[in-house]
C-alpha cells in the first residue's frame, strides 16, 4: 500500500483558550474511551490512545483535515473539500474568494471531526489553543513506552500522556517511529490550505505549527473537564 507524506511549514504563533463546540445531530457510537486529567487551567481531559488505537502506543488512523475516515492515499486530488483540476478549488472553510467558495468557517463543524463521529458528541480534536496549553504547561520528553518512541507529556499535576511517533502520511513516504503530526480543528487564518497542528520528532521537541490540509496525520482527542 503505498503511503503518503507532507512537506509542511513552521511557524509558532499565539494561542487562547475556547471550549469546545456543540451539534444537534450527534452520531450515535459508544462512549468508552478513556483519558487523562493533566491538570490543566481549562480543565481540558486528553484521550489517552490516538482515533483508531486500542492503546497509547498504537498509532491509530490517520485523517486529511475535515475527513471522519482513513483512507490509503492522501492528497488534493481525492480531499473531500476541494475540487481538483487545473486548480485547487475549495468548497467548504475558505475565506479566500480567490480559493473557492466562502464560508469564512475557521474551525471545524463536529460533522467533519474526526473525534466527534467516531467516538461520539463527548470529543473533538483538540483547538488550536488546547494544544497550546498542553505544550505550553506540559513538560515533554522524546522516550519509548512499551517499545514505541513518542513523546511523553507530563501535565502539572504529575499525570501522563503518551503520543506515539505515527508519522505522517502524504506524497508515497512515511517516518512513522521518528515522529508525528497532530490536528487541531482550527484553520490557519492566512491561508484557507493550510490548518493548525501540533508536531515532534526525535531530532526535535514539540512545536505548532500549520500544514496542508489534505494531508493524513493523527488525531488525539479532548474532552470537556467533568467539573
Amino acid at each position: 500500500m503505498m503511503k503518503k507524506i507532507l512537506l509542511f511549514m513552521t511557524v509558532v504563533l499565539p494561542f487562547f483558550l475556547i471550549s469546545c463546540g456543540d451539534d444537534k445531530d450527534e452520531p450515535v457510537v459508544p462512549d468508552n474511551h478513556e483519558y487523562v486529567d493533566l491538570g490543566l487551567p481549562s480543565g481540558t481531559l486528553w484521550a489517552t490512545c490516538n482515533i483508531g488505537a486500542n492503546s497509547p502506543e498504537e498509532y491509530g488512523d490517520y485523517f486529511a483535515w475535515g475527513e471522519t475516515s482513513p483512507k490509503e492515499d492522501y492528497d488534493w486530488s481525492n480531499y473531500k473539500w476541494c475540487k481538483w483540476d487545473s486548480s485547487l478549488t475549495l468548497t467548504k472553510y475558505n475565506y479566500n474568494s480567490e480559493s473557492g467558495k466562502v464560508d469564512s468557517k475557521t474551525e471545524l463543524d463536529p460533522k467533519d471531526d474526526a473525534a466527534y463521529v467516531n467516538w461520539g458528541p463527548s470529543w473533538r480534536m483538540p483547538s488550536k489553543e488546547q494544544q497550546y496549553e498542553l505544550y505550553k504547561n506540559c513538560t515533554s520528553k522524546w522516550t519509548s513506552q512499551k517499545g514505541v518512541y513518542g513523546y511523553l507529556f507530563t501535565g502539572p499535576n504529575g499525570n501522563t500522556l503518551f503520543l506515539p511517533a505515527a508519522g505522517r502520511w502524504y506524497f508515497s513516504y512515511g517516518y512513522d517511529g521518528m515522529g508525528a503530526l497532530y490536528w487541531s480543528r482550527t484553520l490557519f487564518p492566512q491561508s484557507s490550505t493550510l490548518s493548525y497542528m501540533m508536531t515532534f520528532s526525535y531530532w526535535s521537541s514539540v512545536e505548532l505549527q500549520y500544514c496542508e490540509r489534505a494531508g493524513g496525520f493523527s488525531v488525539r482527542a479532548v474532552r470537556a473537564s467533568k467539573k
